[in-house]
This record gives structure tokens, C-alpha cells and sequence, in this order.
């Protein structure tokens, strides 16, 4: 399909990808690594949305905030793990469009615009912290170990950090199938399994396309606002699809437990307790899209490169919130989909435990209580929250 030029038309491809996806939903799920969902990746790279923020000036739509977290939202309800692995796809098009030199973004936008994907390689082990890194790029050849790379085993190009001799960080940009490439399906986790972020190991791989990454988060900036919109669209699509399953299950499978009958429930959803429970739990699934759509709104406002540390801290702040609370309420709905739905709804056939395994597991993406932490410290005060991607 080609690129939505309208946020609306976004919405309907991320809506028809939505239901192509959530028939398949459980099975990938159960398959984990064992089974790569390269037919469900095969139709999000078709959708033509991996394009939908890149600039009018390279090609692009040009499409907004709210734009992408209404995609991470609408895919992540059928698919979580399937919306996750464009997360760093986005963010490699955000810094593309401000750091890529006419040249890279002319290659790699082309190959976007085309349904070629980007997966990411930043994420190491054993560091100090997160920019800590040992992967090298010297003399146009790369070496390193890189986990957690969602994305890379299906991707087209790979975004891999490095430093560079003289200290400087490199964002470097390899083919997937480019010589001395290997993405292992190491991933075994509880939730988010049909991700397979396993380990990207590089081995001498030939560099001709990368740009300067050292000062990325050093100028205010909006890219981790951005990549954390994004997940906290998928918080918030967890949420909204745990809750769709349990008015499902309530609707068509459960029965009134004994004490409902004889309070004078003759269907699950009459009982009085099953519906202060899904009314209190459907108002914070909704206080949670609210929040996602203020943060997309204003990061719509404030645009990618903030004329001002206090534009960028507002923006991070206003996602910062969206993530901390999605996030709260994505776990929770994703248990009180059984306490709504009783014994019956545990059996492993519905696989209805995915909802809480996949939110438990994204929402420890970043500490959320530092999140909490940086907000208060701003309204009490006046602290401007930390510059850098994971805000």
C-alpha cells in the first residue's frame, strides 16, 4: 500500500492492519521464538505506515505525534508485541530527518518509503549505563554485541550505535543481510515474546552510511518523548485490548457466579459487582488514551527540535505522565480481566493471560517511578527533567 498522506488515512491502515493481525494474535503468542511472525511483519511493512513520518521535504507525508501514537495504540489492541517492533523504526526516522546528512536520508527514506523497515542495535550489557558502549566503528568496519535489538531479525537496515576512534559516538546504518551480520532468536521471556529481540552480533561489518550521534541528547530534543509516545501507545493499546477481551468473554462465554443468582443476576454482566469492576476499569482505560492523546498534542506543538530546554522538558514531562499512568493501567486490566471473567476465562486455550504478560513485561521497559519522580520534582521544584532517550 502506499504511505497514508492524512492522519485519518493512517488511522484506517493502522485500523485494517489492527484486525488482520488479532486473529493470530494468541498463536504468536504461544510461539514465541520458536516461530518468526514473518507473515504478520510481511503486512505491517505492506501498510505503507512506516513512512508516515517521514518530512515533506524527503518524500514524506510529514505526519505528527498524534499520528504515531494512534498507530502504537490501534496496532498494540490486537498485537502488542507485532506494534512494538517499529518503535525504533520511528525514532531512527526522527533522528534521520534532523542528524542524516541529504544523502542518507535521500537512501534510507527511498527504502522506508518502499516498506523496507529499520531495527535497531543500541542496547548493550555489562556497561555503567546506557551510553556505555563497546561496540567500535573504525576504519569503516564495525565489531560489537548489541541485545534487545526488537526489530532487527526481519528488518531491511539496521541502526547500530558505535564509537569511533576518537571517542565521538556513531549512528551507523548496515544492511541486514550485509556480510559479518548475526541475529540470534535468544528471546525468552514472559511477555512481548513474538518481538524476538535477541542478540545482534557484528563482525567486521562494511560502514558507508552513518552520522555524528555524540550530541543528539546533549540539544533539547523530542526524540525520547517521541519513542516514549510511542510506548506508551502500546501501554495504552494493551489496555484497551484487555479490556475489548473481557467485554467479550462477559458478553458471550461467562457465567453468574452463585451469589449473583441469587442477588437476582440471571447474566454475568448483570451482576452488580462485575459491573462497578468493568465501569471503574473502562474509566481508567479512558483516562489513559486522554492522557496519550494530551502528550501526542503536545509534542505536536512543540516540535521535534524545541526552540527551548523548557519546550523539551514539557514535552517529555506531558509523555512521561501518559507512560507512567498507561503503563499502571495496562497491567492492571490485564488482571482484572479474570477477576471480571472468573475460573472459566484462566483456561489456557483463550490465552487471555497474554494481556497482563505483555503489559508486565513492556511497562518495565524504563522505571516508571523515575518518571513520577522527574514530575513531581518539576512542579515542586521547577527541575527540569533529565535530556535524554528514555524520558
Amino acid at each position: 500500500m502506499p504511505t497514508p498522506q492524512t492522519h485519518e488515512d493512517a488511522v484506517a491502515a493502522a485500523t485494517e492492519l489492527a484486525a488482520a493481525l488479532a486473529p493470530g494474535a494468541a498463536a504468536r503468542d504461544r510461539a514465541g521464538a520458536d516461530l518468526v511472525p514473518t507473515e504478520a511483519l510481511d503486512l505491517l511493512d505492506a501498510s505503507g505506515l512506516l513512512g508516515v513520518t517521514i518530512p515533506a521535504a524527503d518524500g514524506g507525508p510529514g505526519l505528527g505525534a498524534p499520528t504515531l501514537a494512534g498507530i502504537a495504540r490501534i496496532i498494540a489492541a490486537a498485537d502488542p508485541s507485532i506494534a512494538q517492533v517499529p518503535q525504533a523504526h520511528f525514532l531512527m526516522v526522527d533522528l534521520l530527518a534532523v542528524h542524516g546528512t541529504p544523502a542518507l536520508r535521500k537512501t534510507l527514506f527511498a527504502d522506508v518509503l518502499a516498506g523496507r523497515r529499520i531495527g535497531n542495535a543500541l542496547a548493550e550489557r555489562g556497561g555503567k549505563h546506557a551510553q556505555d558502549l563497546r561496540t567500535r566503528l573504525v576504519d569503516g568496519r564495525l565489531d560489537g554485541v548489541k541485545y534487545y535489538t526488537t526489530g532487527a531479525l526481519t528488518s531491511a537496515w539496521i541502526g547500530v550505535s558505535a564509537v569511533l576512534p576518537d571517542g565521538r559516538v556513531a549512528l551507523a546504518f548496515v544492511e541486514r543481510d550485509a556480510p559479518g551480520v548475526h541475529i540470534d532468536t535468544d528471546w525468552d521471556v514472559m511477555g512481548q515474546r513474538a518481538t524476538i529481540s535477541g542478540t545482534a552480533t557484528f563482525t567486521s561489518v562494511p560502514v558507508t552510511l552513518w552520522f555524528d550521534y555524540t550530541g543528539v541528547y546533549e540539544m533539547p530534543q523530542q526524540f525520547g518523548a517521541r519513542a516514549q509516545l510511542y510506548h506508551a501507545g502500546i501501554e495504552v493499546g494493551i489496555a484497551e485490548g484487555a479490556l475489548a477481551a473481557a467485554r467479550e468473554y462477559l458478553v458471550e462465554k461467562a457465567r453468574p457466579s452463585t451469589e449473583a443468582v441469587r442477588a437476582g443476576a440471571g447474566r454475568a454482566v448483570e451482576d452488580p459487582h462485575v459491573m462497578y469492576r468493568y465501569g471503574r476499569l473502562a474509566t481508567r482505560v479512558r483516562a489513559a488514551s486522554a492522557l496519550l492523546s494530551d502528550a501526542a498534542a503536545d509534542l505536536d506543538e512543540i516540535g521535534l527540535v524545541p526552540s527551548s530546554a523548557a519546550g523539551a522538558a514539557r514535552g517529555s514531562l506531558s509523555v512521561a505522565a501518559a507512560k507512567a499512568f498507561g503503563s499502571e493501567v495496562a497491567v492492571e486490566a490485564g488482571s482484572e480481566l479474570f477477576a471480571l471473567c472468573g475460573t472459566s476465562s484462566t483456561a489456557a486455550k483463550y490465552d487471555l493471560d497474554r494481556f497482563w504478560r505483555n503489559a508486565r513485561t513492556h511497562s518495565v521497559h524504563d522505571p516508571v517511578d523515575w518518571k513520577y519522580h522527574h514530575l513531581a520534582a518539576y512542579e515542586l521544584g521547577g527541575v527540569l527533567p533529565p535530556n535524554h532517550g528514555q524520558l
